[in-house]
């Protein structure tokens, strides 16, 4: 199993650059020899929805993807990054099915969270329920009925198919740590604990990101993984002082406040509101601009103000090519309203000097870059997609074939971004025990210099926000300059 690694990051279904495990390998060994080194595999167990998400297990590759073998084939080439879904499962699952057949007596009845037990007689009121942080309009339970024919309610916080796990029950630390130690022994160099933070309820809180408790379990978490090898990457979408929160316990935290930004930035031509953002961001992170869901709103929070977070949403809808609010609404399954679901490329209206410059940000900001498989081929929206499944996220979600991906990649703006993710992957400036300098001297210009702790390599970007030009250099020499 290769180690994590600082070079770029993959992030892909199975079955989406080519139809299953073995194709992305092929893909990854061809047309992205030297682009990443590290593949986020989105989960690829048997699921019952939500594109994965809804695992019924994690022992067994799904047959329709491939099996560990290819997985490990992977893992031998690459740092892995495998889903662990800390607060849900399956209601497919063997423990659910467990739980409602044989009720009390089922050795699972620990692991969920039963509305009888979890509220106080009289309970819950209209407050309690107002109180539970949603990301959906909908109170978070589901009812269920025993086969005794008895019925309660099971908390759900994103779904029918997602049903909530009681991480503080000894029967559910068992599965939890029984699956991470499978997970890293099958070639997970990092695994990202998905959602994490709605995992801990707790009566007369809000049930999200609940300190102390939240913390105890992730660290359980990580004294399991250390032991094994592998990092920890709890994934949270909230207030950037919150994130902050997860660099100060000494994990990888993730940056989804760079995707809007960077967006306000393009679309104003201002840089300083990216320039504060890169100056106090830390390097223990895993950077983003696309992942498979939407671009993220709430995270950008008070790094942006309210007016130009609105003016960057409503700019999306203007700017972006195909990108529409109704995408974004219950007409298309998604009531997420902290999300707007779109291609990166899109966002930016389909232009390719916009793009690059928006890459080469990331590419200089502090920490890993990661980049979706849609973006690192410069993908436009999925419209025929969204509209066959009328998913809004699917839009941002397009299967790729072999032959596509080979013409893709010879696109002038894929392989530019080719050449600036391979410079990434090879240039000691991008060291994390380096340092970083951030300059906004003018008010559309940006200068970014990483250098190596040794202090022997420097990078330089310096571009400009109005004109999408740019340079990179490294220790004087150009390496990339727009044309």
């Amino acid at each position: 199993m290769k180690k994590l690694t600082n070079e770029a990051m993959l992030i892909t279904y199975a079955d989406s650059l080519g139809k299953n495990l073995k194709e992305l390998d092929q893909v990854l060994a061809n047309e992205l020899d030297g682009v990443v080194g590290g593949v986020h595999v989105l989960p690829f167990f048997p699921s019952t929805g939500d594109r994965g998400f809804a695992p019924e297990e994690y022992e067994t590759v799904d047959p329709q993807f491939g099996n560990w073998a290819d997985v490990e084939k992977l893992a031998d080439k690459y740092y892995l990054m495998f889903d662990f879904m800390l607060n849900h499962i399956s209601p497919a699952s063997k423990y659910f099915q467990d739980f409602l057949e044989k009720k009390e007596k089922s050795e699972y009845w620990d692991m969920f969270i039963k509305y009888s037990e979890f509220w106080p007689e009289n309970r819950p009121t209209e407050a309690d329920i107002d109180m539970i942080y949603k990301r959906k309009d909908k109170a978070p339970f589901a009812p269920v009925t025993f086969a005794d024919g008895t019925t309660d309610q099971v908390w759900n916080t994103f779904g029918d198919q997602q049903m909530d796990l009681d991480v503080t029950k000894e029967v559910t630390k068992k599965f939890i740590k029984d699956n991470l130690v499978n997970l890293a022994r099958h070639g997970a160099s990092v695994i990202r604990l998905d959602a994490f933070a709605y995992a801990i309820k707790k009566l007369d809180t809000n049930d999200f990101f609940v300190e102390p408790e939240i913390w105890e379990i992730l660290q359980e978490v990580v004294d399991i993984l250390k032991a094994e090898g592998s990092e920890v990457l709890p994934e949270i979408h909230e207030h950037y002082k919150i994130v902050r929160k997860i660099t100060e316990h000494d994990m990888y935290s993730y940056d989804f406040a760079l995707p809007l930004i960077t967006l306000y930035s393009l679309y104003s031509g201002k840089t300083n509101r990216i320039a504060d953002w890169l100056r106090q961001s830390p390097m223990k992170q895993f950077t983003t601009l696309d992942t498979h869901d939407g671009i993220g709103v709430v995270d950008a929070k008070d790094l942006l103000t309210q007016e130009e977070t609105d003016y960057t949403t409503e700019e999306m809808y203007k700017v972006g090519a195909n990108v529409k609010k109704i995408f974004s609404s219950a007409a298309y399954n998604n009531l997420d309203i902290y999300q707007v679901n779109t291609t990166y490329y899109s966002a930016l209206g389909n232009d390719d000097a916009s793009y690059l410059l928006a890459r080469a940000a990331q590419i200089f900001a502090p920490g890993i870059p990661q980049v979706y498989y849609v973006g690192l081929l410069a993908g436009e929206n999925d419209i025929e997609l969204l509209e066959s499944s009328k998913e809004g996220r699917n839009i941002n979600r397009h299967y790729y074939d072999l032959e596509e991906i080979a013409e893709t990649t010879k696109r002038p703006v894929v392989q530019d971004l080719f050449t600036l993710l391979k410079f990434r992957n090879t240039s000691a400036a991008f060291d994390l025990e380096g340092s970083i300098d951030v300059k906004n001297d003018g008010e559309n210009d940006l200068t970014v210099t990483r250098t190596s702790a040794d202090g022997k390599i420097s990078a330089t970007l310096n571009a400009n926000f109005a004109t999408k030009q740019f340079t990179v250099t490294e220790n004087g020499k150009t390496i990339f300059a727009t044309k």
